[in-house]
């Protein structure tokens, strides 16, 4: 080898032993986070979080930021920050009159640090179907919505657009459209729907791999369901109902809520923890739904004329709240309290169920219809209604954002702040683990990777005010 050669090569290793590894590049960095782990209910300090189109890439210590470029960069200025809320349970609804007033209503969810709502079914649904892919595309301003698309129910439906099901072949066509659709679920309402079409939707959605979830017929047995692969059920009146021994009886005399009084009385704790158990072992799902129980159980009572979020509900919406308060003010009158003592009951089951393995939805219920349960503000009510019903504030977190994706089998994208995970997330100045009304101090909501900060948020609220 020549001199000159020799020189070369010494030269080339010199170099290659001296040179930086190169920045690597994102299209957002969040900078000075308290990172919050929920099921770890742990705090990690001064960290960095490296986003690139709508997933985490990277998390890291903050001594190590010069070693990252990013097209922008959020300060969250060591302010806590935890996966997006989940709202597993709201609708969008009331005809095409009011489709512009529901697409209104998305901005609240994000005002309130919602990333990803759960819709249970109405009667807009190609709408809702072109709001989600809009979002997706980060071309509307919104959260991840992910739908049941129209319910299914009986020959008279409770809703309008519900796909009607009566026989067997009835349940193959309606499931056909629902994944034609591509909707994400299947919902069951208890309108007219038989019990025998009830679980011919749960054994078929199964062999499809649709999740299924919803009201039941109350001729219908909530185990017998989840047997043949009921996922999830929605609000309480169903395990309430498997909670009496009398549930039996009182099914073949007159299934209907009248006997719900029966119910609640006879409610049996021993056998209530042997079909938590059963349930936590089919792994279903439980929205309970607490919040808007008592809503609706104090509307007679309340006056919500005043509600600052009133001001952000389009009027035709607000027409919509007048039934239910009609019918408030009518079972009052009737001395009728069944209501509250459902509520009641209802929360005194919480803890058993969670402490049972039974998987619990924080869902709010809100929409159309739904009398001054408001969008965002609702679920963060949900929640506290959780922890006032006896769960931590880490138990009451965890059936919103790690329950919600996991009903979707989608838990390996969401849950927690780490790399690969959806970059849908949220930013508040104190420590919801502390205290859940803390909630509410909120700073920034991120939807895949956009960044919504406080001045966006209440601008975004100032357009649909009234």
């Amino acid at each position: 080898m020549t001199n000159f050669l020799r020189s070369l090569l010494i030269l080339l290793l010199f170099s290659s032993c001296n040179s930086e590894k190169p920045t690597q590049q994102y299209d957002l960095i969040i900078t000075n986070t308290t990172i919050i782990d929920v099921l770890g209910d742990t705090l990690t300090y001064s960290k960095l979080i490296a986003i690139s189109k709508d997933t985490i890439r990277l998390v890291d210590d903050m001594a190590n930021l010069d070693k990252y470029k990013a097209e922008k960069k959020f300060d969250a200025n060591n302010n806590f920050v935890m996966p997006g809320l989940w709202d597993n349970h709201v609708h969008f609804r009331g005809g095409d009159s009011l489709i512009e007033e529901n697409k209104n209503l998305l901005p609240l969810y994000l005002a309130h640090g919602i990333t990803n709502v759960r819709d249970a079914g109405g009667d807009i649904t190609q709408s809702v179907l072109s709001w989600k892919n809009q979002i997706a595309k980060k071309e509307l301003k919104g959260p991840v919505i992910l739908t049941s698309g129209p319910k299914l129910d009986g020959k008279k439906p409770a809703w309008p657009g519900s796909i009607i099901v009566e026989t067997k072949e009835d349940v193959t066509s309606a499931l056909d459209s629902l994944e034609n659709l591509e909707v994400d679920y299947v919902k069951m309402y208890d309108g007219s729907l038989k019990k025998e079409i009830f679980y011919e939707i749960i054994k078929q959605a199964e062999t499809r791999g649709l999740k299924t979830t919803g009201h039941m017929p109350l001729s219908a047995d909530l185990l017998t369901a989840t047997e043949l692969g009921l996922d999830g059920t929605e609000h309480m009146y169903y395990v309430i109902k498997a909670c009496s021994p009398l549930a039996d009886s009182l099914t073949k005399v007159n299934p209907s809520y009248s006997m719900f009084p029966e119910i609640v009385t006879s409610y049996d704790p021993e056998l209530a923890n042997r079909v938590f158990n059963k349930l936590a072992s089919q792994n279903t799902y439980i929205t309970p739904t607490l919040y808007i129980g008592t809503v609706l159980s104090e509307l007679s009572e309340v006056d919500h004329a005043k509600d600052s979020l009133l001001n952000y509900i389009g009027i035709g919406i607000q027409k919509t709240y007048k039934g239910r308060l009609e019918t408030a003010i009518k079972a009052k009158n009737q001395g009728n309290s069944s209501r509250s003592q459902l509520g009641i009951l209802a929360k005194e089951m919480i803890v058993p169920l969670y402490d049972s393995g039974v998987k619990l939805l924080a869902g709010s219920d809100s929409g159309a219809f739904n009398s001054f349960v408001y969008p965002g503000e609702s679920l963060l009510m949900e929640l506290q209604s959780l922890v006032d019903a006896g769960l931590t504030p880490k138990q009451a977190l965890i059936t919103s954002i790690v329950n919600g994706p996991e009903f979707f089998g989608l838990g390996k994208f969401y849950g927690s702040i780490a790399k690969s995970k959806v970059a849908n997330l949220v930013i508040l100045e104190k420590n919801p683990l502390k205290d859940i009304k803390n909630l509410t101090s909120i700073k920034a909501t991120i939807v895949k990777g956009k960044v919504y900060d406080k001045m966006m948020l209440d601008n975004l609220l100032k357009d649909i005010k009234n």
